[in-house]
């Protein structure tokens, strides 16, 4: 009897002694633990520096009266009141939000149609990919600056082309009621080239044997598109739609060269606000204000967007 009692003892405490962590395993677990933190520490500290504390100091720095040569004074909300009854910021905001209405869904379709077209077995497929992305990789000042060329009045590509046609020549860029649209056509333009990209790669991860299947059945390729194809396409639509309208909101570039903001604020947007305060009338708490109006209009959409396309599924 004792000798079975002793034997189910040694049992147990060789159980229990399985059951705990040994000290080599402990050991090791520390060090993998480290070296987890150690390959986080660089991104974690580009996060922090560049991101995290600008994003808290803009937030702070919206409640002040700060022009850089002196320093900040608490104002509470007055730059937020100034921002409100500004009419110039609130003909930014719309401006803004009519580029992004056209520029975002209108080059969205258009990337998707280019994307199915350039999924075919066709000659010279990885020309045409290489064509329709390099405007993604070319520097935006100078695609501006060749637009600049093509809008322009007296020997600009656009105007011989209405020459030609018959049509009356325009004043692109100086005109207030067209200078909006003309920038908003090369955001269109240069905008297709990475959203292509991404339907492309989200495209080939279709399964094949779904078209097949729906041959069989006799779906014709337009149905194949809109039944198969553009559900599909839904986790890429979400994100190229986010990432899109963020861009679109932050478009700087093309309205500084093109425009300057005009003519008579035709063009100006949120972003290009921002850089006039900032930077022209070095104004900084004001357009910190501006920034953080410029985060709550992204955010609102970001999150609406995700209430419609059903991001939370994805």
């Amino acid at each position: 009897m004792s000798m079975t009692t002793e034997s189910l003892e040694t049992t147990a405490d060789l159980q229990d002694h399985a059951r705990r962590p040994s000290r080599g395993r402990r050991s090791s677990g520390r060090k993998l633990r480290r070296a987890g933190w150690l390959m986080v520490t660089p991104a974690l500290a580009h996060t922090i520096v560049w991101i995290a504390i600008p994003v808290v100091a803009t937030f702070v720095l919206s409640f002040t009266n700060y022009e850089v040569f002196s320093a900040p004074e608490f104002i509470g909300l007055d730059n937020y009141v100034e921002l409100w009854n500004d009419d110039v910021f609130r003909k930014a905001t719309w401006n803004t939000v009519i580029y992004t209405f056209f520029t975002v869904p209108f080059s969205m379709a258009v990337a998707v149609v280019v994307a199915v077209l350039l999924n075919q077995k066709i000659r010279g497929r990885t020309a045409f990919r290489a064509a329709f992305f390099l405007p993604q990789v070319t520097a935006t000042v100078a695609i501006a600056m060749v637009w600049l060329w093509m809008y322009n009045p007296q020997y600009g590509l656009l105007n011989a082309l209405m020459s030609f046609l018959g049509l009356p020549t325009q004043a692109w860029l100086a005109n207030p009621d067209w200078a909006l649209w003309a920038v908003i056509l090369v955001g269109i333009w240069q905008g297709i080239g990475m959203k292509m990209l991404i339907y492309l790669a989200a495209l080939q991860n279709i399964d094949h044997h779904l078209y097949e299947a729906a041959s069989m059945d006799g779906a014709s390729s337009v149905r194949q598109f809109f039944s198969i194809t553009l559900p599909m396409l839904k986790p890429a639509t979400f994100f190229v739609f986010v990432v899109s309208i963020i861009g679109a909101f932050q478009v700087f570039d093309q309205v500084y060269v093109l425009t300057d903001g005009g003519p008579a604020n035709a063009t100006t947007m949120m972003t290009y606000e921002v850089y006039r305060a900032a930077f022209q009338d070095f104004r900084m708490g004001l357009a910190c204000a501006q920034s953080v109006v410029l985060f709550a209009f992204l955010l609102v959409l970001t999150m609406i967007n995700r209430r419609l396309t059903g991001g939370d599924d994805q």
